[in-house]
C-alpha cells in the first residue's frame, strides 16, 4: 500500500475517515435531493431556481460563521471522540425534520434542516482536521489531510449522484418519496455507530473556560489567528477558493436546467465530475510535494484554476440555442459536439482546486501548536464562511437584477487572480 492508503489499515484513522466519509455522503445526498427537488419539480422560474440555489447555499454556510468559535474552543478543550458522538447523535434528529420536507415538499422544514446540519458540520470540521496531529506522526499529517480531503469529494460525488438520481426517481413516481428520508436517516445513524468508534483525543490543555458569546468568541479568535502573517494568508487564500466554489456549486442546476436544457440526470453528472476532480488533485498532490507542507504549486493551480473557469465560460455562452420542451436526458447531451469539451474544462477546475487547497489546509494543521489547532481551523472556517455567505449574497443580488448565470462565472475567473497573489505570498513568506 502506498503510505497514504496504508493509513487506512490503522485504528486511530480509520473510524474517523469513515464517519467524516458518511457525513459528506449525507449531507450532499441530502442538498442534492432538495436543490433538485426545488429546482425541476417545485420552482418553475429560472431566476426564482437561480436565487433559491445562492440562498440555499448561504443558509447552509452562515452557521460556520456564527458558531465556529465556539466548535473550535470546544474541539480543543473538550475530548474530540466524545464531541463526535454528540454531533453524530444531533444528525438522526435533524435527518427526521429534512426527511419529512423532503416527503411533503415543504421548503421551510427543508431550508431548517439544511441550516441545522450546516450547524452539525460546523462543529465537526474542527475536529476532523485538528484530529490528524494527535492520532497521526509529523510525516503523516499531510498524507492523512490529502485522504480526508480525497474522501471528502468522493462522498460528495456519490451523495450527489445518488441524492439526484433518488430525487429523479421519486420525481417520476418510480419510487415513493419517503425512501428519501429512510435514506437520510439510515445513513445519519450509521453514521453515529461508526463516529463511537474513534479512539480518545483528549484536550492539551484540558478544563478550560469556554466562551459561549458568539461574537466576541469569534472576535476573539479570528484576531488571535489573523495578525500570524503566515496564517492570515493561507486562511484568506482557502476563503477565496471557497467563495468561488460556492459560485460554482449554486450555479450547476440553474446552468444546466436554463442554458443547457438538460435534465436532473446532466446536473448530476455536473456535479459529480466536479467531486472527481476535486478528490484527483487531493491525491495528487501528495505525490508532487513527496509529503512536504508547502505551499508552493498552490499559485500556479490557481491560475490554471482561472483559466479552465474562462474556457468554460467560452463553451457556456457559445452553446447552441436549445428548444424550450423537454430536457434534454444524459444520453442525449453527451452525443452534443461541445458536451465533452464543457466536461474537460470542469474536470480541469476541480483538479486544479484540489492541488491548491489541500496543503493550505495542511499548513493550518502543522503550523501552529496542537493545543490550538481546533481552533485555528475554527478560525479559518470563520473567514471561509464570512466570504462564502458574501459571494452567496452578492451572486443573489446579482441575479435577481438579471445578471447570466453564465456571466457570473466570468466573477469566479477573476477571483482566481487574487487567489494566487495570496497563495504565492504565502510561498514566499513560509517555503
Amino acid at each position: 500500500m502506498t503510505p497514504s492508503f496504508r493509513l487506512l489499515a490503522r485504528r486511530n484513522f480509520l473510524p474517523l475517515f469513515v464517519t467524516q466519509f458518511l457525513n459528506a455522503f449525507n449531507d450532499n445526498f441530502y442538498k442534492t435531493a432538495m436543490v433538485m427537488l426545488v429546482t425541476y419539480q417545485i420552482y418553475q422560474d429560472p431566476t426564482h431556481e437561480a436565487v433559491f440555489n445562492a440562498v440555499a447555499g448561504g443558509v447552509f454556510i452562515l452557521p460556520f460563521f456564527l458558531f465556529s468559535a465556539l466548535s473550535g474552543q470546544l474541539a480543543d478543550w473538550r475530548d474530540k471522540a466524545a464531541i463526535i458522538r454528540l454531533v453524530k447523535t444531533a444528525e438522526i434528529g435533524i435527518m427526521c425534520v429534512g426527511g419529512l420536507g423532503l416527503v411533503i415538499h415543504s421548503i421551510p422544514l427543508m431550508l431548517i434542516a439544511l441550516f441545522a446540519m450546516g450547524m452539525h458540520s460546523t462543529f465537526f470540521g474542527p475536529i476532523k482536521y485538528a484530529i490528524l496531529p494527535q492520532h497521526l506522526q509529523p510525516d503523516e499529517v499531510l498524507p492523512g489531510t490529502g485522504m480526508v480531503e480525497a474522501t471528502t469529494y468522493i462522498a460528495i460525488l456519490l451523495g450527489t449522484i445518488a441524492g439526484g438520481a433518488m430525487q429523479a426517481a421519486a420525481g417520476d413516481g418510480h419510487i415513493p418519496s419517503w425512501t428519501l428520508a429512510a435514506a437520510v436517516i439510515g445513513l445519519a445513524i450509521v453514521g453515529r455507530l461508526i463516529g463511537a468508534l474513534v479512539p480518545p483525543a483528549p484536550p492539551e490543555v484540558p478544563n478550560q473556560l469556554i466562551d459561549l458569546h458568539v461574537f466576541r468568541s469569534s472576535h476573539r479568535l479570528v484576531s488571535a489567528t489573523m495578525h500570524i502573517k503566515p496564517l492570515f494568508l493561507a486562511i484568506l487564500s482557502i476563503s477565496f477558493f471557497w467563495a468561488m466554489g460556492t459560485i460554482l456549486a449554486a450555479q450547476f442546476p440553474p446552468l444546466v436546467k436554463n442554458v443547457l436544457r438538460a435534465d436532473e440526470g446532466v446536473a448530476t453528472l455536473m456535479l459529480a465530475i466536479f467531486s472527481v476532480g476535486v478528490a484527483i488533485g487531493s491525491v495528487a498532490i501528495n505525490r508532487m510535494l513527496c509529503g512536504t507542507v508547502s505551499a508552493k504549486f498552490s499559485p500556479g493551480a490557481a491560475l490554471v484554476m482561472g483559466l479552465f473557469i474562462l474556457d468554460l465560460y467560452r463553451t457556456v455562452i457559445g452553446w447552441p440555442p436549445v428548444g424550450t420542451g423537454h430536457l434534454m436526458e444524459l444520453g442525449a447531451f453527451l452525443r452534443l459536439p461541445d458536451a465533452e469539451h464543457l466536461m474537460f474544462d470542469l474536470f480541469g477546475v476541480a483538479v486544479a482546486g484540489g492541488i491548491f487547497v489541500v496543503p493550505l489546509y495542511a499548513f493550518l494543521t502543522t503550523y501552529v501548536p496542537k493545543e490550538v489547532t481546533a481552533r485555528t481551523v475554527a478560525a479559518n472556517n470563520i473567514v471561509n464562511s464570512g466570504a462564502m455567505v458574501l459571494a452567496a449574497l452578492i451572486l443573489g443580488v446579482l441575479l435577481w437584477h438579471g445578471v447570466s448565470v453564465a456571466d457570473t462565472l466570468l466573477m469566479v475567473a477573476v477571483a482566481s487572480i487574487g487567489a494566487a497573489a495570496l497563495a504565492w505570498r504565502l510561498h514566499k513568506a513560509c517555503d
